[in-house]
Formats: structure tokens, C-alpha cells, sequence
């Protein structure tokens, strides 16, 4: 995680002082179950909370880690300093580290959904707009690099932003799956702890109490929230190579906006690079960096080991941040994209008609002839087209063969552009609805 890559309001989730703050408020309502169920004084809860307002020491607990070589030990005796460790006697009660650690981890990982989220609600938006704006700006559509046949700028962006619902579909189930907390005690059999601590804690931080714990939360929910981490990022990259495409000079079908002082090249003055995709491009590496090590944390041993822990302390931050800022940096690049028609239209007919050679194809098996025959008849004359330059429906006119099937108006009849542009309408209600 770099400063460079990263976004403050998804920084601070993972911030020092932003776990601790977790962690005091899981010791905190820990305790006031404890206090209701008659486990500890009702005093010593509430004692508690007289670091409520407290700024916790971040130096001042990797000061005492530094001694105590444990994490939860060292806030915990930090929390001490600050209440008193007579008030501080039962916090901690019946409770073990990872009851504190994996339910705070959830709870981060909650807040940084809610983030992703909002990120792509906003890019569904700005792929929304730009799909009504071009909805019949007509291009050619490619299959392996090729030219195939004609559809719209509007498509284009329509399918992405299916493609993004269905992600954000997929990051509200991860975030379901994932919300999710643990006050079970060692191994996790609720030996010294009574299981409505859990419960408590669970609804005040917004989770749900984990069904069977061991002495972690299983992994299996951590796999799946990263994995569909990592399935967006696929998305983001799916659109950034469309755009690094469409930016290419003998393409320049759309580019990425490029503002006032912007420098392409230290060499070459008029270079005007997809800078920003290809960044995307990247920045989707590293998330699905994060899956393969998540899956295998699913494999611990027995009720619980620590093999999982310093991937998480990477993976957690790392990930959502760099997911967070790549969003937020397609949606700019989306809002501003800069679409040019007429290189469309241009690029279409670069190969004089050849678009419609299916409907040729289409129409003189219609009339009467073998597909086979058809087929023959129209590569024919395509090949002309690829290989002399010719121009497609002049060769077509000039068949004796075809035309003894078409006459020239039904031939022009099939070089028509609307043809392809038809069910333009029905597509969009089916990704826009009404």
C-alpha cells in the first residue's frame, strides 16, 4: 500500500489508531455483557469506558509489544495505563486474541465493502450515462483483433455496466459473507465465556455471531470476500484493455481525456499515452495478487494457527485500498473519455462493406443455395477485398453467381447499417431495465 495508490477515507480504515479504537470497543461491550449476566461488577464496565474519548498511544503499545512480543497483550496492558488496572482486572474475561483480532478484522473489512460499494455505484453511473449518450454511435465490433460486424459505442458501455452490477451484486454478498464476529473463547467451545457475549458484541458492532468458531473464524469467508475482490479487479481490466485498444493511433476510436500541461513522453512531444488504463491494467494485478494466498489460509491447523495472519495483515489493507483508488480512477476515466464517431465510422469501412458479409451469406442461402455454396460464393469475393482492395459490393455485383440469385438492389439491401442497430432497445431494457 502506497500513498501514491490510495485514497485517506480507506487509508484510515486500517489505520493503527483505527484498529485499536475496534479493539478497545470489543473489550469495551464485552464487558458490558459480562456486567449483565452478572460475571463481572456492573462498576467495572462501566470503568471501561472512561476511554471512551482517549486517543490511544500507538507508539506507547509498540513500545510495550517490543517487551511483551504480543500484540493484544501489549494494548491491553496500554488500556490498563489508562483506566487503572484495578478497573482493568476484568476486561478480557473468559476471552482469547483472536476473538479480538478476527472480529475486528471483520469489522474491517465491512467498513471498506461499504467503500467499495459506493465505488462502483458510482461507476455503474458515469457506464450508465455514457451508454444512453452513444447508444447509436455506431462501431465496428472485433472478434480476435478482426474486424466482425457492426454495433454500438452504447453496447460497449452497456455490457460493462452489466458486467459491474453483477460485481456489485457479488461485493454485497462478500460483505455479508464476511460480517461475521467471534467471542467464543479458546478453541472456541464458550468454556469461559458465556455465548451471549458473543451475541452482544455481534449486534453492536452490525455482525452476526459466527456459527462455530474454533479459536478463528474460518478462512473459507475470507477466501470468498477476496476472491470476489479479485473478480473485480478482472472487470476493471476488461474495460482499461478496451480503452487502451480504442486509444491506439490506427484505432483512436476514444481516448483517455488528456488535460491542459499534461506531458506524454519526456522524448516525444506528441505522444498522448493511455497512461491511466494501462495504471488500471496493473493495479488489477495486485488484487488478484491477494486470492491464491487467501484460499490457502483456509487450511489451518487443528483449532487454530497463526499461518494467516501476516497475509491478512497485508492482503486486508493492500487490497481494498488499491481496489478503492482503481474504481475511483475508472470512473474519472469513464466521465471523461473522450469518444470520437467519426474514426468509428471510418474504421468501419476501412475494408469497403466486408461487415455484411453474413447477410450476404444469410441471404443466398435463403434464395435456394447450400450453405457451402454460399459460404464459397461470398469468401470469394471477400478475399478480394483483404487481398486487391476491392470493394466488396462492386465484387458481389460483378458475381454471375451471386447475382444470378440477388439482384443488385436486394445486394444493397444488405449493406445496410440500421440492420445491425436494431435491437439496440431490447438489449438496453435488459441491462436498464424500463
Amino acid at each position: 500500500m502506497i500513498l501514491r495508490y490510495s485514497r485517506p477515507e480507506m487509508v484510515d480504515i486500517w489505520s493503527a489508531a483505527s484498529k485499536f479504537r475496534i479493539w478497545y470497543e470489543i473489550e469495551a461491550y464485552a464487558c458490558d455483557a459480562q456486567a449483565r449476566l452478572g460475571v463481572i461488577p456492573e462498576a467495572s464496565a462501566k470503568a471501561v469506558w472512561k476511554a471512551r474519548d482517549v486517543e490511544f498511544d500507538v507508539d506507547r503499545i509498540d513500545e510495550i509489544e517490543a517487551v511483551t512480543k504480543h500484540d493484544v497483550i501489549a494494548f491491553l496492558t496500554h488500556l490498563a495505563e489508562i483506566i487503572g488496572n484495578e478497573e482493568a482486572r476484568f476486561v478480557h474475561q473468559g476471552m482469547t486474541s483472536s476473538d479480538v483480532l478476527d472480529t475486528c478484522f471483520n469489522v474491517q473489512l465491512v467498513k471498506a465493502s461499504d467503500l467499495l460499494i459506493a465505488d462502483v455505484e458510482k461507476l455503474l453511473a458515469a457506464l450508465k450515462r455514457r451508454a444512453y449518450e452513444h447508444k447509436d454511435t455506431v462501431r465496428i465490433g472485433r472478434s480476435h483483433g478482426i474486424h466482425a460486424e457492426p454495433t454500438t459505442m452504447g453496447l460497449t458501455f452497456a455490457r460493462f455496466y452489466a458486467e459491474m452490477d453483477r460485481n456489485l451484486n457479488r461485493l454485497k454478498k462478500a460483505r455479508k459473507e464476511i460480517a461475521t464476529g467471534a467471542i467464543s473463547g479458546a478453541v472456541g467451545t464458550f468454556a469461559n465465556i458465556d455465548p451471549f457475549v458473543e451475541e452482544y458484541v455481534c449486534e453492536k458492532l452490525g455482525l452476526e455471531p459466527e456459527p462455530i468458531s474454533t479459536q478463528v473464524i474460518p478462512r473459507d469467508r475470507h477466501a470468498a470476500f477476496f476472491a470476489a475482490l479479485g473478480v473485480v479487479g478482472s472487470s476493471i481490466e476488461n474495460i482499461a484493455i478496451e480503452i487502451r485498444h480504442m486509444q491506439r493511433t490506427e484505432v483512436l476510436e476514444a481516448e483517455e481525456f488528456f488535460s491542459k500541461g499534461q506531458k506524454g513522453s519526456s522524448a516525444m512531444p506528441h505522444k498522448r499515452n493511455p497512461v491511466l488504463t494501462e495504471n488500471l491494467t496493473g493495479l488489477a494485478r495486485l488484487v488478484r495478487m491477494a486470492v491464491v494466498p487467501a484460499m490457502e489460509n483456509v487450511a489451518l491447523w487443528h483449532e487454530r494457527d497463526i499461518s494467516h495472519s501476516s497475509v491478512e495483515r497485508n492482503i486486508g489493507p493492500d487490497t481494498t485500498v488499491t481496489l478503492d483508488f482503481a474504481l475511483a480512477r475508472l470512473t474519472m476515466v469513464i466521465d471523461k473519455l473522450v469518444i470520437y464517431p467519426d474514426n468509428m465510422m471510418a474504421n468501419m469501412n476501412k475494408f469497403r462493406g466486408l461487415v455484411h458479409s453474413q447477410r450476404v451469406l444469410l441471404a443466398l442461402t435463403q434464395k435456394g443455395l447450400s450453405r457451402e455454396d454460399s459460404y464459397r460464393l461470398v469468401q470469394r469475393n471477400a478475399m478480394r477485398v483483404w487481398e486487391e482492395g476491392a470493394d466488396f459490393m462492386t465484387e458481389l455485383k460483378n458475381d454471375p453467381e451471386v447475382t444470378a440469385v440477388l439482384s443488385d438492389a436486394e445486394i444493397e439491401d444488405k449493406f445496410d447499417l440500421g440492420y445491425h442497430t436494431k435491437q439496440v432497445d431490447t438489449i438496453f431494457k435488459r441491462v436498464f431495465g424500463e
